[in-house]
């Protein structure tokens, strides 16, 4: 039984042991102290009570202390419970230092907490970055397209990084400027002779700014010709008139065909009419007959009359020869 008791107050011991260096770090301690890092015992007690990693406050102040920056623990619990990156802030903080580059350490959380890689920011600001733009088409005023491509030379600019716009920003306005300086251009030869003239326009728009970036240097790497956009929007110009003509030209057609159709409708018509009048001449004579207005010898002359006439008539014009009128069974005449 007494065995039994000692292994267990051994494992017991050993349980305990690890759980108070677990909550007391004693050995990070005395690391910050040889460091000469002022941060006590219970400190480092109450970060692991806090859910702080007092292993990444503690080397982040060691690398702070020996660098020259005055930052506290408090600082870094600060910013670590914000959901920053502690030592990328640190880094970034040696690293303007030693570069003059002035980043204060609220300035570096802040830039931290937006989202940005600060330490990344602070390389950018020491070696300059170089950003290519996607093929850029724009044309000439003589309707020639060109193609551009540029690189521009950008460098962080610390002060902005926070509320400032990113490179997608920089590209879309370096390829407007770039489409702004081509359009202007006489010919596209003009272009092609002094390309470093679309890199000076383009530079003396200002384009950086409100952007996290300083436009440094604007370089067109490589220009080639297009098409002949002129010439594309004058063929589709003529060809759209052409359609517009024929399209006039047969609405005039089809007014002119219903002109005709009309025309057609009121001769049939007129014609009708005639046809109907000619019907009531017999009902007159026959009336006239019967009222004693007209004898039979009047009737035998104007039919005398009417026969010499078209008689004289197809003498005067051959081609047209006699009207055809003929007598009916009643002594009257009709037209064959």
């Amino acid at each position: 039984m007494e065995n039994y008791t000692m292994l267990i107050a051994v494992v017991g011991g050993i349980i305990l042991l690890f759980i108070f260096l677990y909550f007391v770090p004693v050995n990070l301690w005395i690391t910050a102290q040889f460091s000469k890092v002022r941060v006590g015992l219970l400190e480092l007690v109450f970060m692991r009570i806090r859910k702080v990693p007092p292993r990444i406050v503690v080397e982040s102040m060691i690398t702070a202390t020996k660098a020259g920056l005055e930052v506290t623990t408090s600082d870094l619990e600060t910013h670590y419970l914000a959901g920053g990156h502690v030592p990328s802030v640190i880094k970034a903080l040696i690293s303007a230092d030693k570069a003059n580059i002035e980043l204060t350490f609220k300035q570096a959380t802040a830039i931290d907490l937006a989202g940005r890689d600060v330490f990344e920011a602070v390389q950018i600001s020491v070696n300059p970055k170089v950003i290519t733009t996607p093929k850029v088409a724009a044309v000439a005023a003589d309707g020639i397209q060109l193609i551009a491509i540029a690189r521009v030379t950008v460098r962080a600019n610390i002060r902005q990084l926070v509320g400032g716009a990113g490179e997608d920003t920089i590209l879309a306005r370096v390829g407007e400027g770039i489409v702004t300086s081509i359009g202007s251009a006489g010919t596209h030869k003009e272009v092609l002779e002094n390309p470093d003239k679309i890199s000076k326009l383009v530079l003396q728009r200002g384009l950086d700014a409100g952007t996290a970036f300083e436009i440094l240097s604007i370089d067109i790497a490589d220009v080639d010709v297009g098409a002949n956009i002129g010439a594309q929007l004058q063929t589709d110009q003529a060809q759209a008139d052409l359609k517009v003509a024929e399209a006039k030209a047969e609405e005039r057609r089809a007014m002119a065909v219903a002109n005709e159709q009309e025309m057609k409708a009121k001769s049939q018509e007129a014609r009708a009419k005639v046809i109907e009048a000619e019907a009531e001449i017999p009902m007159a004579i026959a009336e006239a007959f019967r009222s004693g207005r007209l004898g039979v010898m009047d009737y035998y002359k104007l039919e005398n009359i009417q026969a010499d006439t078209d008689m004289r008539e197809s003498i005067a014009n051959p081609e047209k020869g006699s009207s055809g009128r003929k007598r009916d069974s009643k002594g009257g005449s009709s037209k064959g």
